[in-house]
């Protein structure tokens, strides 16, 4: 098993999940991913300093209003974003973070790998979940 695939399995059993970039859009991938992980029964808290809320649920800002620290936050912003992002998560000793297709670049990747980080990239939550 690749240590891609390692990390995936890992994070799939973590139970608290945050979603930046988590949409009230239901026709957006930051919409269906934060409802397929709550569907599954995970702990999700969705990041996004435009909603105050999504399907009633609070909204946070950004990662560090968040209530609980999370054990996986899941990426759905442009690279610039989860470049910040990944600081955020770093500061408070998150390991694993799931950057959706599209949402990391080569900086971003090799930024999370220097600070010693867990990631998935190039692969969908929604197709892992199923």
């Amino acid at each position: 098993m690749d240590v891609i695939e390692k990390n995936k399995k890992e994070m799939l059993e973590k139970k608290i999940w945050a979603v930046i970039g988590a949409t009230n859009n239901q026709e957006k991938f930051g919409y269906k991913i934060w409802k397929k992980l709550k569907n599954h029964g995970y702990e999700v808290y969705p990041v996004n300093p435009k909603y105050e809320e999504i399907d009633g649920e609070k909204c946070y800002p950004t990662l560090k209003d968040v209530p609980v620290t999370p054990e996986v936050v899941d990426l759905v912003v442009p690279p610039k974003v989860s470049l910040k992002a990944i600081d955020e998560a770093h500061e408070q000793g998150i390991e694993y973070l799931w950057f959706q297709p599209g949402t990391a670049d080569e900086e971003t990747i090799t930024k999370a790998e220097d600070l010693g980080m867990k990631i998935v990239f190039h692969d969908c939550v929604l197709v892992a979940l199923g």
